[in-house]
């Protein structure tokens, strides 16, 4: 029996008692596992330290890097993370709706877990943690295969919340870990239909190509993030500058970090070379148009590829727009349906490009950043879905739920 298979068995096993835990309980366990994380940063940031020194041996980027790296901070975000969750309202047990048929049915639809997640990531030891608590409020067991970057940080983060359930009585298999990164063990888990639910890939486009084109495990799929911002020929000036700078730069290595930026002609002669005087002193590598090199030397003549590409990276497509139609059809070509924003004072305008977007959140006036669990109030997020079944956006509690009918009856047959 192989090493997903016992794995899955116990996970199916833990959430069958996971199903039995009220609200309370579930509470007043996340609160003592964020507790744990904060008196255990030294051997956590220990072991994050062989991750960090081994990513940087084999020629990790800096944005990657980034991802990987944890500190003190972070840990403590992790942990506000789980404290957070147990404010929010638990999904699990509401009844969406109860009708009574005319002959006497009562029929409804409430709120259940899934049973046992799947989640193939890459090299960020947070979704370690942001998984358990999503999974665990409510009450689904979860099996977890990180990326090698960071399985030393996985592995110590798993055993911590995995001590926590332990000591309260929890089947610590409520909680996994793959520990053998092999890439036979991904291809594994994309068929575990016996014990998987449902899988959840979360990392760069090549991942979750693989697991969309490979999984027989129902997937939800979260997607790549080639972001843009329109700055319209209506716009204010300073908040274009403010919005695009920031949407950036903020985290460049994130799936909702600006890729292409797309300036109205008419703005073009003052707003590049400002926004790209910005970019320059904090390393950003621009490609553009031909408009974008002639105002900006330094620019590099942007190819068909830069404006489908999602760098995860201090690089830029900026690219200049004759009408607002063009920006739209440019966006609508190149997205992959993550997290557009316009800048514009316009509201017709405004409002015409909420309606005509297809992506899962549009902005305006402000950073694509925020698509966010946090940022939209979720707590903690098991990624953002670009698909339009089941879930889209940034995906909290209710998405890691589904429905079921319950039927109160008092004798009836059919006839």
């Amino acid at each position: 029996m192989s090493e997903l298979t016992i794995k899955g068995k116990a996970a199916k096993d833990a959430s069958k008692i996971l199903a039995q835990l009220s609200s309370d309980r579930k509470n007043e366990i996340l609160k003592k596992a964020a507790q744990a994380l904060m008196e255990n940063t030294e051997m956590i940031l220990k072991e994050n330290e062989l991750d960090m020194k081994d990513a940087e041996a084999n020629g990790i980027s800096g944005s990657l890097l980034d991802r990987l790296r944890l500190t003190e901070d972070r840990i403590k975000s992790m942990s506000e993370g789980l404290m957070q969750l147990c404010a929010l309202n638990d999904p699990v047990g509401d009844v969406l709706w109860m009708k009574q048929r005319s002959n006497g049915l009562k029929i409804g639809k409430k709120r259940v877990p899934m049973g046992v997640i799947g989640i193939i990531y890459e090299a960020r030891p947070n979704v370690t943690v942001d998984a358990f608590g999503l999974c665990f409020k409510t009450n689904n067991a979860v099996i977890l295969r990180g990326g090698k970057e960071a399985i030393h940080s996985n592995i110590v983060l798993v055993k911590t919340l995995q001590n926590i359930l332990d000591k309260e009585g929890i089947p610590k298999e409520a909680i996994q870990i793959v520990e053998d990164t092999n890439r036979a063990t991904a291809t594994e888990m994309m068929r575990l239909n016996e014990y998987l639910d449902v899988l959840i890939p979360r990392g760069g486009a090549g991942l979750i190509k693989a697991v969309v084109e490979n999984s027989t495990v129902p997937i939800i799929e979260t997607g790549t993030g080639n972001c843009h911002v329109y700055v319209d020929s209506e716009a204010d000036y300073e908040k274009a500058l403010k919005i695009a700078d920031n949407a950036k730069t903020h985290r460049p290595g994130v799936c909702n970090a600006c890729e292409t930026l797309l300036v109205h002609e008419t703005l073009a002669e003052r707003f590049i070379p400002d926004i790209c005087k910005i970019f320059k002193e904090k390393n950003v590598e621009v490609r553009g148009d031909e408009t974008v090199k002639r105002l900006f030397s330094e620019a590099i003549l942007a190819t068909e590829e830069d404006w489908a590409t999602e760098y995860l990276d201090l690089k830029i497509a900026v690219k200049t727009v004759s009408s607002f139609e063009e920006a739209v059809d440019h966006i609508n070509t190149y997205s992959t349906g993550h997290s557009e924003a316009i800048v514009t004072e316009s509201y017709t305008k405004a409002q015409k490009f909420l309606d005509l977007i297809d992506s899962a959140a549009v902005y305006v006036n402000a950073s694509t950043r925020f698509t966010d669990g946090f940022e939209f109030g979720f707590g903690a997020e098991i990624g953002i879905s670009t698909q339009k079944l089941h879930a889209r956006g940034p995906m909290g509690l209710e998405e890691l739920t589904t429905t079921k009918y319950i039927i109160y009856g008092d004798g009836q047959i059919r006839k």
